[in-house]
């Protein structure tokens, strides 16, 4: 086991981080900003380094400074969270060169998850049922873009390969649409990632978000945690997750759980990762994988008992899953809201200081939030300040732990979206489990 860990995040991540190292005898060190000086964080590691002004360009994406203080810290091990370099495959490769261990894949299995084409090619490999498409970039040719479309039947939806979070994406309903959607969502992989290579797949109308947590050490060893439902979402990004998903049967749960250990097996994958469905009409279809831990891990190891933090970092030191498939029961049910410090109506950013916090608590409640009384939300980040989880026997169980937490949760000084979940929490379509990725934007637009 590593002797020194150094925290490459903020916020909750970097928190929970710290905790599993803690329980695991492990020194900390945690990198900031000047604008994250005084975060808890902070001030419970060991050790702590400034490493820039608050820009994240400037300082939690800055590659240089980053290795540089896992150097001057005499760091073992450099844990990424998620978002900034989680799945920045030259960062995991410098980091790697640089003779620390990074908590996470290798860089070859980042480069290849991280291109879309390349992912789904090696997918279809290992069997997992992927979205009907174009089965490679698009070619230059218009007549050939709309004869490939025409194959797939429209709707399509026109990807970048490098892109994720919503962006470099775009739906087209007829062929008269098609060649200029095609060229504008080039043009605008080109800018956001610099790679304006771009794919098409069949849209789906109201597909589910479902996703499979796998495990997988450097030992030939695969496991999967079943599955979660993160269909709730605002433009792309999640605002309720849940585990394990409503309305699908064991039987399923295990058939692509098992497909997505096979594919673990086949293109070498370590650590902590999650395969990303479409679910629709009883059938799954791959769309990516995230190659690090996400936000939602929580509801997951609240239903399986498996501390997916400790197992990532217990796997990046070389030792072995502690559990097989077999030993990996879910029980009860459990759902995470994500708590993010905006307006409830017009979603616009809230910083500034918090006046008053108190977290809910009772049977079945856990908060990860690094805020407390008198902090001060930066405006330069990602606005989400706590995620409350809720956990039962039953899924009305949780459902109804999780209205009280709400209620009793107090933010002042801020705005936050607590009155939104609180709404969807109440929300009848919601309680009865199984809307689909659009039903919470037609709801707000309602």
């Amino acid at each position: 086991m590593f002797d020194k860990l150094m925290i490459a995040n903020r916020g909750e991540i970097a928190l929970r981080i710290l905790r599993a190292c803690r329980e695991l005898g492990i020194k900390t060190v945690a990198l900031h900003s000047t604008a994250d000086r005084d975060a808890k964080y902070v001030r419970l590691a060991d050790e702590s380094v400034c490493i820039g002004p608050p820009a994240a360009s400037e300082s939690y994406l800055n590659v240089p400074a980053v290795i540089a203080a896992a150097e001057v810290t005499d760091a073992g091990a450099i844990h990424p969270g998620y978002g900034f370099l989680s799945e920045n495959a030259d960062f995991a490769e410098r980091v790697e060169q640089s003779g620390f261990v990074f908590v996470g894949p290798t860089a070859e299995t980042i480069r290849l998850m991280g291109d879309k084409i390349s992912a789904i090619k090696s997918m279809k490999q290992a069997g997992v049922p992927c979205v009907p498409g174009s089965d490679g970039p698009l070619p230059d040719d218009s007549d050939e873009v709309i004869r490939i479309a025409a194959g797939i039947g429209y709707p399509v939806i026109v990807k970048a390969t490098g892109g994720g979070g919503g962006k470099g994406m775009r739906v087209v309903h007829t062929e008269a649409a098609l060649i200029n959607a095609v060229r504008l969502t080039r043009s605008e992989a080109r800018a956001a990632f610099n790679n304006d290579v771009v794919y098409m797949e069949k849209f789906l109308e109201t597909p589910r978000h479902v996703e499979i947590q796998v495990l997988a050490d450097t030992h030939g060893n695969a496991v999967h945690l079943g599955d979660r439902d993160c269909s709730l979402q605002r433009r792309h990004q999640k605002v309720i997750e849940e585990a394990p998903a409503p309305g699908i049967s064991e039987e399923q749960r295990q058939r692509i759980g098992m497909r997505c250990v096979e594919a673990c097996c086949l293109i070498g994958y370590r650590g902590a990762g999650t395969f990303e469905f479409l679910y629709e009409n009883g059938e799954f279809y791959f769309i990516e994988m995230n190659t690090r831990v996400q936000v939602e891990h929580p509801v997951t190891e609240e239903v399986t008992g498996i501390d997916i933090l400790k197992t990532q970092i217990k796997i990046a030191a070389g030792m072995e899953l502690e559990f097989s498939q077999d030993d990996i029961v879910m029980k009860g049910h459990a759902i995470e809201c994500r708590i993010n410090a905006e307006d409830a109506e017009t979603f616009m950013p809230s910083p500034g200081r918090i006046s008053q916090y108190h977290q809910p608590g009772g049977p079945g409640i856990r908060v990860d939030s690094h805020v407390y009384s008198n902090y001060v939300v930066p405006p330069y980040y990602d606005s989400m300040i706590a995620k409350v989880i809720s956990s039962g026997a039953t899924r009305d169980e949780a459902l109804g732990r999780m209205y009280g937490a709400l209620q009793e949760m107090i933010v002042e000084g801020i705005k936050t979206n607590i009155p939104l979940h609180q709404r969807l929490i109440s929300d009848g379509a919601f309680r009865q489990g199984g809307v689909s990725i659009h039903y919470l934007e037609k709801l707000l637009a309602s």
